[in-house]
């Protein structure tokens, strides 16, 4: 049986179908990529088995510090001023709130007995000024935001004058803050301690290095060193009977490696740059700081004291 050709009227009509485009991943874009023997074939199979991994699945977008630094900035670049003052206001509540409710959890542990008394005032001394410092980042880079940054202590400031003076009563928080609960004790060491890092943060802020050490060694290292020392400082200083070997170098070890971490927390952010410099300086002001704290004088001033004076000093020198 003969076969007979197709009519010419059909392939006629075929031929007027429009073309469809291929997709993409058929025929990608020219590339960088070394051509392959295969890869100058006409046929489409061949064009798509010279493909890379690259081609298909493209790379992650790489993260960096900078890149960190613009997703937070971006939330505030395109606001208007007033807008950016309303966002800083707003964090400034945020971190005032979280810093009570800080203070009303080691109040509560303190009035139910849960630790020990001494213990319990070292961790509130410790947690208060490390916790406010992670907020740091979330506020924009204004000049205002740092006044309203130093808000949250300085309402501290307030309370403790309001509970050393006896016009306020709160025996729990009063018990969990004071060396022997007494409330006259606030208007020494609590309120330096308030005082201090409303200073580092209100003058200095986060892109100082000297912010870093001064709270750094006033809350991890003056706290550190007296848990570490109240547990392993069975030998004494030949200068001062009431400070021990072991809680002076975990003071200068607590305070320094406190300001590494927030040294490369910020940088994170790009706030600060991480540099060996900054690293040296860190640890000539939190042994100096601990040198001083093992000192009788900061048992005649107080150490909440002494120690922010001298990492300011020697900050101010060293950075």
């Amino acid at each position: 049986m003969a076969l007979t050709p197709a009519p010419t009227k059909h392939l006629y009509a075929f031929s007027q179908i429009p073309s469809l485009p291929l997709p993409p991943i058929l025929f990608p874009p020219k590339s960088r990529h070394r051509q392959t023997r295969c890869s100058s074939s006409p046929f489409p199979c061949c064009r798509f088995l010279s493909l890379s991994s690259s081609s298909i699945f493209p790379p992650l977008p790489a993260t960096s510090a900078s890149g960190v630094r613009r997703d937070l900035t971006s939330l505030t670049a395109s606001m208007p001023p007033e807008s950016v003052l309303f966002y800083d206001i707003g964090v400034a509540v945020l971190v005032s709130g979280v810093a009570l409710l800080l203070l009303r959890f080691w109040a509560e542990i303190a009035k139910r007995r849960l630790l020990e008394e001494k213990l319990n005032r070292k961790l509130v001394h410790i947690s208060v000024g490390l916790v406010f410092m992670l907020f740091w980042p979330l506020f924009s880079s204004r000049r205002e935001a740092a006044i309203l940054a130093a808000l949250a202590p300085g309402v501290n400031i307030i309370r403790m004058l309001l509970l050393g003076l006896g016009i306020w009563k709160n025996e729990a928080l009063v018990k969990s803050i004071s060396r022997h609960g007494g409330y006259r004790e606030l208007l020494k060491g609590p309120l330096y301690y308030a005082c201090t890092i409303t200073l580092a943060t209100s003058v200095f802020w986060r892109t100082s290095p000297i912010a870093i050490a001064a709270i750094c060694n006033l809350c991890a290292g003056d706290g550190m060193a007296d848990i570490i020392g109240r547990r392993f400082g069975s030998q004494k200083l030949p200068y001062n009977c009431n400070k021990s070997i072991a809680g002076s170098i975990a003071m200068g070890c607590a305070g320094f490696i406190a300001s590494l971490w927030y040294m490369h927390y910020f940088s994170l952010f790009g706030l600060i740059e991480e540099s060996w410099r900054l690293i040296a300086g860190f640890f000539v002001v939190s042994a100096m700081s601990a040198v001083v704290e093992s000192l009788p004088i900061s048992a005649e001033l107080d150490d909440n004291l002494t120690v922010p004076l001298t990492s300011l000093l020697v900050g101010s020198l060293v950075f």
